[in-house]
């Protein structure tokens, strides 16, 4: 049996919105224990959130300094959960204390703060990866597997969009939505670029190995909160010639979570939508279509590591997370062992950096209405 890697929460309470999809995530194949944490800086939430998580009260902290100074040479990994305003601080502060960090994406609100921490983890030669947890779905990476077996073509074009409501949508009693204080402030970048749009940068860079190279965007606010940017869209030029639309917006009625991902190459196409995760739709040069899911002609999906049940039974969100929990610790393992890793599923500091300049450049382009160099 594999020994579980010990690691500590920073933010994620009963109270966010990511906290409990983190614990089960990370300790659904037994890789992670959940052992120590700072989970809120109010006080009854942290106290909570132990209790409910099995966190032992002495080693529940007031606050991340606290859990720095008190668990050193006690814990494998940190995890920073904190808001994304607060990234920057925490991820450095824990870097040059000595542990591993993995951080809930965004890496941080700007470059600058990018800049500062890429930079740490170059002169501490720490661990760090930022979770981007949709890449972990099985038929994800069986179609990353078609692109790189070239099965499509030459790839050519990326449509990605991810329309959510939230920002808009009332509730059955008629109540305005109540997002979290930290959401409702824009920044260098727009805080829905680093919620949903790092993910569409992400996703793109997963599957098709390009970069970003220079992009122009336009952003809008329909919503009920006029302080904040609530919809973008963009088109986007990367490496080798492929170009991609993207889409993002968290007013688009009827979307809860419409995550939806379309690649053209020379020979093919492929579309995989997050609603209907198990299925992989194919056409063909001659117009055939055709449907995969984790049984038949797959090399990916149907590997054991896919399959806690069988087909038939659909896998979602959060073991979708631990799949990318489980490659983490593969990470941490290479690691721990060797002093660097490698992963052609897990992101790491360069891929997590280049997703906020293209968010910058978004935001820029946004403002110039013109084309921007990424």
């Amino acid at each position: 049996m594999i020994k579980p890697y010990n690691i500590a929460f920073i933010g994620g309470g009963v109270n966010s919105a990511i906290g409990e999809v983190h614990k089960a995530a990370s300790q659904m194949d037994g890789r992670f224990k959940l052992v120590a944490g700072v989970f809120s800086t109010h006080e009854s939430v942290n106290r909570e959130t132990a209790e409910a998580w099995g966190v032992d009260p002495a080693r529940t902290y007031g606050n991340y300094k606290e859990l720095l100074a008190a668990e050193k040479g006690k814990l494998d990994a940190v995890v920073v959960l904190a808001p994304t305003d607060y990234h920057e601080e925490i991820v450095v502060a824990a870097l040059r204390a000595g542990f591993p960090v993995i951080c809930e994406k965004s890496l941080a609100t700007s470059v600058a703060e990018g800049k500062s921490i890429a930079d740490t983890v170059a002169e501490t030669k720490g661990f760090f990866c930022t979770t981007y947890n949709y890449t972990g779905y099985p038929m994800v990476r069986e179609l990353k597997q078609w692109i790189e077996d070239g099965k499509l073509g030459k790839i050519q074009q990326v449509q990605v969009e991810m329309p959510q409501e939230g920002f808009l949508r009332l509730g059955n009693n008629g109540a305005p939505p109540k997002p979290q204080a930290w959401r409702l402030k824009d920044t260098v970048i727009p805080k829905i670029s680093l919620d949903l749009g790092s993910h569409l940068h992400n996703m793109v860079y997963f599957l098709t190995g390009e970069r970003p190279t220079r992009i122009i965007a336009d952003e809008a606010t329909y919503g009920l909160f006029p302080q904040i940017v609530d919809n973008v869209g963009a088109l986007v030029r990367y490496t080798n010639d492929v170009r991609a639309q993207i889409w993002f917006s968290k007013t688009a009625l009827g979307n809860r979570n419409g995550l939806r991902i379309r690649v053209y190459g020379s020979e093919g196409s492929a579309e995989w939508f997050q609603l209907e995760p198990e299925t992989l739709k194919v056409c063909d040069l001659q117009g055939r279509v055709t449907l995969s899911d984790r049984t038949g002609d797959v090399k990916i999906a149907n590997l054991p590591r896919y399959n806690r049940f069988k087909a038939g039974h659909p896998a979602g969100f959060i073991e979708a997370f631990a799949n990318y929990y489980r490659d983490i610790a593969d990470c941490l393992e290479q690691y721990l062992a060797t002093g660097s890793f490698t992963s052609k599923y897990v992101c790491g500091i360069k891929t997590s950096l280049e997703g906020l300049a293209m968010m910058e450049a978004a935001a820029t382009s946004a403002k110039s209405q013109k084309w921007e160099n990424i």
